[in-house]
């Protein structure tokens, strides 16, 4: 008898699908790393041709990302001399740090926005999938279809009218209009994903816990919203990538109090031209909140091996 196998793979198999794919991962990372690296480079390390693989690493486009400089005169440069290890990295260029920049506060509305627009997007999408799912909604189908279609546009075909609304409405560079517009791109989204998980959730789970004397919201709460983990997680990832990185809608409609970090980062100004260090640590920042969600969320990722246990 062979121990052949037509569902288990061959170890030459696992090597070469190994093999790929570290590969892919390690083409996928470069971009990643060369950001890392520009942001440790200094202002003619970071346009040098051809590009420096090796350098000596600095802090000088963190410091020019978080400070605001002024160039000053010798006299005032030798009457007040550096205070700390940011002072000395600006001297060289006779300037000064005279306070903290911007990027701090663009940063923190990113996350208010887009954090507060992934949320909102979640909890109104789970509701509307399990209604969609659950209950004889009239015209469900032309409604989901409505509902997907407003991600068929692009951005620019609508620009002009949200624009013209948000100023009327008083809502151009709030916090709560950006969260608004991101939730209602986004919602099309989270409804569609979010009701294919629902769907695969037997109802035999909810009519057990509805003859146990559960309420309706109690099967959903207690019963649904565990077993849809796996969509939810994976839904909030989505969303808050695009709430994260959308840049269109933020030129736009913000220009100082809510102004996200995207449409910030690209208009840090150096000696001669942008900044390319500094804009590099604005980018390599501005990866790390996802990165972390995405980490963080990795576990519910995979569905849940409960999906369609109860046989029909």
């Amino acid at each position: 008898m062979s121990n052949f196998s037509v569902t288990e793979p061959s170890n030459r198999s696992k090597w070469i699908a190994g093999f790929l794919v570290i590969t892919y991962a390690l083409i996928t990372m470069i971009p990643l790393v060369w950001i890392l690296l520009t942001g440790f480079k200094s202002p003619a390390d970071a346009i040098s041709y051809p590009p420096k693989v090796v350098f000596d690493p600095t802090l000088e486009g963190y410091v020019n990302l978080f400070t605001t400089r002024t160039r000053q005169t010798q006299e005032f440069l030798e009457a007040n001399p550096p205070q700390n290890w940011a002072d000395e990295i600006v001297r060289q260029y006779d300037m000064v740090i005279v306070g903290p920049s911007k990027f701090g506060e663009r940063f923190m509305n990113s996350v208010i926005i887009g954090f507060g627009s992934t949320f909102l997007s979640i909890f109104l999408g789970t509701l509307a999938a399990y209604a969609f799912s659950r209950f004889k909604v009239p015209l469900k189908d032309d409604l989901l279809f409505f509902i997907l279609s407003t991600r068929m546009m692009p951005p620019v075909a609508v620009a002009i009218p949200i624009f013209l609304m948000f100023r009327n409405l008083g809502l151009s560079d709030t916090h709560l209009g950006m969260i608004l517009l991101y939730t209602g791109v986004n919602i099309s989204l989270a409804v569609w994903l979010l009701k294919g998980f629902i769907d695969e959730i037997p109802r035999e789970y909810e009519e057990a816990a509805l003859i146990d004397g559960y309420t309706r919201f109690q099967a959903f709460y207690k019963v649904v919203l565990p077993q849809a983990a796996t969509g939810i997680a994976s839904t909030a990832i989505f969303c808050l990538i695009f709430a994260w990185n959308e840049y269109a809608f933020a030129v736009l409609l913000t220009s100082a109090n809510a102004q996200t970090a995207p449409p910030f980062i690209p208009t840090i100004i150096g000696i001669g031209g942008l900044d390319w260090p500094a804009v590099a640590a604005g980018a390599t920042i501005f990866l790390i909140p996802v990165m972390i969600f995405t980490i963080l969320m990795r576990k519910h990722l995979l569905r849940g091996i409960t999906f369609g246990a109860v046989r029909k």
